[in-house]
């Protein structure tokens, strides 16, 4: 998801809007390499434009709400522009 993102600048937003279920149903998984993928992969999405940004803040708000460890990381990663 995060390199597509990176990489692939023809891609409509609503390609990684898909991501964002995934990417919440995800961030409680505490193992390191998860959550480090995650978090990528939410903070890439939310570079790629305004509208996938405020997504991407509405998803790590979200994913807070869980305060669990893994949670609290990922969602406390700047994706504000």
């Amino acid at each position: 998801m995060a390199a597509l993102a990176v990489h692939d600048k023809k891609l409509p937003d609503e390609r990684f809007l898909a991501f964002l279920p995934l990417i919440t149903q995800h961030a409680t998984d505490e193992r390191n390499f998860v959550k480090k993928a995650v978090n990528w992969a939410l903070r890439q999405i939310g570079k790629r434009s305004r509208y996938l940004n405020e997504a991407a803040i509405r998803t790590a708000q979200e994913i807070r709400r869980t305060d669990l460890k893994a949670t609290r990381w990922i969602a406390s990663a700047p994706c504000e522009s």
